[in-house]
């Protein structure tokens, strides 16, 4: 190396240590004017700790302020660019002077949405349980051609509550703004579709952001209430689930909410399977029937129900290992996670029996990897856990009637 090149090497590592060593000093130096500054200011009858905490209790709350003041500013851009896509996909629903009628603040009443029972148990064998949950688009204008009065109501309903009032609050109501925009939306696509209104439904394919995001503050609405469910179910609850399974199943919307928030709908499914499996309150199995119900739900959608199928198999798949495991070794097992296995169990075969019977499955994901560790040595963990586990090998021997059913029909 030449002698020139390395003496300037050196002075550049000496400079930047030098800007280091002067950086630490200038901290030092201002920590120790703000202790000056704060001894000097202290009122009297306080100490310098005290006094020391109030001020920086000060200044959390002011900087708590501004976080609050900066999230009412963007939920207030967001709730105008709900209303700005609405009026452009549909501009007659615009209201004169752009004034919120008194209704915009409330959702449709119970009459004009059929609400979803969860009073209904899953079945033990895990058929039919979606005949238990007919959620009809949310009932959304329902019966267009029943009559003319109908078709008018609908009309002016829609027209009234326009423009959105959507401010929350609590947790429940922090779903309020997501569903109302989406229930819009669904009911512009049903009476356009009917030839009522005219909708350009361009602009929500240009504007993602603003789906993304409302589809985003339901899911994580929906999650948070699983989390920690609060019994029994309100109906604006009911209606929040029923707004996001007719989101998933219209054939015009679906394709671009899945394209756009594919991977938010991937961790939601997630969520909800971890839910299940990690629920240990004594009262449980009301809310697991809850998201049970929600996750076949979203198998309604061929593509979230090849993706759910192959989650569910890795899990379930997981489980029997490790209680064969445990079972050969005579170790003890989780019996809370034995319990809970069952609803996955029935959602799989739910949706295995549903990919049947519409003969779709040439083209699903759940035929690679997964379906192969899947059956792998199946039949010798279902031979080792018989006596023990009969119930959960039943269900593991249905799972692979059902998989191999399926392979059967491509071939």
């Amino acid at each position: 190396m030449e002698p020139g090149r390395s003496l300037r090497g050196g002075a550049a590592a000496s400079e930047i240590k030098g800007r280091r060593e002067n950086q630490v000093w200038y901290l030092k130096i201002s920590k120790l004017a703000l202790a000056f500054a704060i001894i000097r200011s202290k009122p009297p009858g306080k100490t310098c700790k005290e006094y020391t905490e109030h001020l920086a209790k000060t200044v959390s709350e002011q900087d708590f302020g501004w976080k609050l003041k900066v999230e009412a500013l963007e939920a207030e851009v967001l709730r105008l660019r709900r209303e700005l896509l609405l009026n452009k996909i549909c501009p007659r629903l615009c209201l004169e002077n752009g004034k919120p009628d008194a209704s915009a603040e409330t959702l449709p009443d119970q009459e004009s949405i059929n609400r979803m029972s969860y009073s209904s148990q899953l079945e033990d064998s895990g058929c039919d349980v979606s005949n238990d949950y007919t959620c009809s688009s949310l009932g959304i204008a329902s019966d267009f051609h029943r009559s003319e009065h109908n078709v008018n109501t609908s009309k002016c309903w829609l027209e009234r509550v326009l423009p959105l009032n959507l401010c929350c609050t609590s947790k429940e109501e922090s779903l309020t703004a997501p569903v109302q925009f989406l229930q819009h939306l669904l009911q512009i696509r049903k009476l356009s579709e009917g030839g009522i209104l005219q909708a350009d439904f361009g602009e929500f394919e240009n504007d993602s952001f603003t789906v993304c995001n409302s589809v985003s503050q339901l899911l994580d609405g929906l999650t948070v209430f699983y989390n920690s469910p609060k019994f029994p179910f309100s109906n604006f609850l009911t209606e929040a689930v029923c707004v996001l399974i007719s989101l998933i199943t219209d054939t015009k919307l679906s394709n671009h909410v899945l394209k756009k928030c594919f991977k938010k709908l991937e961790e939601f499914k997630k969520n909800l399977i971890q839910i299940i499996l990690r629920n240990s309150s004594v009262n449980r199995f009301q809310a697991l029937h809850a998201v049970s119900h929600t996750l076949v739900s979203l198998g309604r959608n061929n593509i979230l129900r090849n993706s759910l199928i192959s989650l569910l198999l890795s899990e379930v798949r997981q489980f029997a290992e490790q209680l064969l495991q445990a079972y050969q070794i005579q170790a003890m097992y989780d019996i809370t996670q034995y319990e809970n296995i069952f609803p996955l169990c029935m959602i799989l075969e739910q949706l295995l029996q549903n990919e049947t019977e519409e003969s779709n499955v040439s083209s699903s994901d759940y035929d690679g990897e997964e379906k192969l560790k899947f059956l792998m040595n199946l039949d010798q963990i279902i031979l080792h856990l018989s006596d023990e586990f009969p119930l959960f090998s039943l269900y593991l021997w249905r799972v692979s009637v059902l998989l191999n059913s399926a392979q059967m029909q491509i071939d």
